[in-house]
């Protein structure tokens, strides 16, 4: 399943996030350090010791990935430029199961270093623990919530679910969070008994929460305030596709270029609780801008009876699908499915500029390409469009093997390729262009991504 603009900018040309990797591992041993440096841990001398200082670290990496988690997607602009949003997003989904994993051994192993110092049944130490030590219940249940929030998040249960659901569900891992914080602070040992260790501890979850709050949330209000985008008019496009132009003050300051996405929360009924990743389908021009969207489910269906004066409120721009760093000055623009609309604002940009663009459009039918008459205006401007519509039976072939690509577009070594579609299309694109020889710093590409 896709939905047209919600795509994720993958580009070869990227710059590093080795740093960023560095300084995360950093963070993690710091965390270890609490543990390392505490005076209560220097006495090792029995297998329930072992365990519960096990335990106790655990407890700290497992508090250090949280914080982790959140900082991912907190919409930090320089995380997102250094890393980009698609490898942010399949970071954060990566660590989220490990995350429980190493909470659910923390509190395995600190009962079971109970349980064998004091001679008790581990049901018996687990009685002792939840009811002796201060805040417990909270982090059981913060536990809880963060046990639900990966259930659902797995891939058989995220088929289950509505986008909207999931998405209702995945916001309580906030309440896990400051559920859980409260005996890290009060039954931790690692910070009970060291003042600076606590100090340092507390702010950083102030800090973070900090950063969350001011990019997730205050933001976008202030950004609402400053620039009033409200729905201008919902256009159809083809059967199951709906353009919305947005209007608002001072668009431009925006910075958003054509082959981005933001993330739209559009304040009305069944749209309030969530926000959308949808690419721009034209560059943003004084006070107006558009998204596509295709109907892919329950929020991009109700997209096509949003009414006019709706508020929006938008993060970002994100992603690296532009031109900024085109190695060539002639372009290749491929496009398939939902991946029309990023190319589409890319093409009217590159025609703007006067820029050598050839534009190939796969599709199984002529109902599914929507942009015709647009396409057809900036071809009478100097764009070259191909059109390759129908099934692989009908076309005698795959017309994105390499021999049709190099039949049509002779020079295609020559050019700067962006290519966004569905995975299946991308891939094959992709193998064409390395048995064509074109450079890979040459290839930029959309990955689709629904969460």
């Amino acid at each position: 399943m896709d939905r047209l603009g919600v795509v994720f900018g993958r580009t070869h040309v990227r710059p590093s996030h080795w740093p960023v990797r560095v300084a995360l591992l950093l963070g993690g041993l710091v965390a270890c350090g609490f543990w390392w440096l505490n005076p209560t841990s220097a006495g090792l001398s029995s297998p329930g010791a072992v365990l519960t200082g096990a335990g106790r670290v655990a407890g700290l990496v497992g508090a250090y990935l949280v914080l982790v988690q959140l900082l991912l997607l907190a919409r930090l602009p320089w995380l997102e430029r250094a890393i980009g949003f698609d490898r942010l997003a399949g970071w954060h989904r990566g660590i989220g199961m490990n995350v429980v994993l190493v909470l659910v051994t923390h509190v395995i192993l600190i009962v079971s270093g109970v349980a064998m110092t004091e001679s008790r049944a581990p049901w018996s130490a687990v009685i002792e623990v939840v009811t002796t030590y201060p805040d417990m219940i909270k982090a059981l249940l913060g536990l809880g919530v963060f046990l639900v929030v990966a259930v659902t998040s797995a891939e058989f249960a995220r088929r289950k679910l509505s986008y909207e659901s999931w998405y209702l569900l995945h916001l309580c891992a906030y309440l896990g969070v400051a559920l859980a914080f409260f005996h890290q602070i009060s039954a931790g040992a690692d910070f009970v008994t060291d003042p600076k260790a606590r100090v340092l501890w507390i702010a950083a979850y102030v800090a973070v929460a900090g950063i969350v709050l001011w990019w997730r949330v205050a933001l976008p209000v202030r950004r609402w305030l400053r620039h009033a985008i409200t729905v201008d008019r919902v256009v159809r496009e083809t059967p199951d596709t709906v353009s919305v132009w947005l209007r608002g003050r001072n668009l431009a300051e925006l910075d958003a270029r054509p082959g981005q996405f933001l993330l739209w929360r559009f304040v009305t009924v069944g749209h309030l609780w969530t926000a959308h990743p949808y690419s721009l389908s034209a560059p943003v021009t004084g006070h107006r801008m558009r998204i596509t969207v295709k109907d892919a489910g329950d929020h991009s269906a109700r997209i096509a009876h949003l009414r006019r004066g709706v508020p929006v409120l938008a993060e970002g721009p994100f992603g690296h699908f532009t031109t900024a760093d085109r190695s060539m000055d002639a372009v290749l623009l491929i496009s398939g499915g939902s991946g029309i609309a990023p190319i589409r604002a890319i093409a009217e940009e590159l025609v703007r500029d006067r820029a050598d663009v050839v534009l190939l459009h796969r599709a199984s039918s002529w109902a599914d390409v929507p942009f015709r008459r647009e396409f057809d205006a900036m071809a009478r401007d100097g764009l070259a469009v191909h059109y390759l519509i129908g099934s692989r039976s009908e076309l005698r072939g795959d017309p994105l093997s390499p021999h049709p690509l190099r039949r049509v577009v002779p020079d295609v070594t020559r050019r700067s390729v962006y290519v966004c579609g569905p995975v299946g299309m991308t891939a094959t694109v992709l193998g064409s262009l390395r048995r064509l020889g074109v450079p890979a710093d040459h290839i930029h590409t959309e990955e689709f991504s629904l969460r």
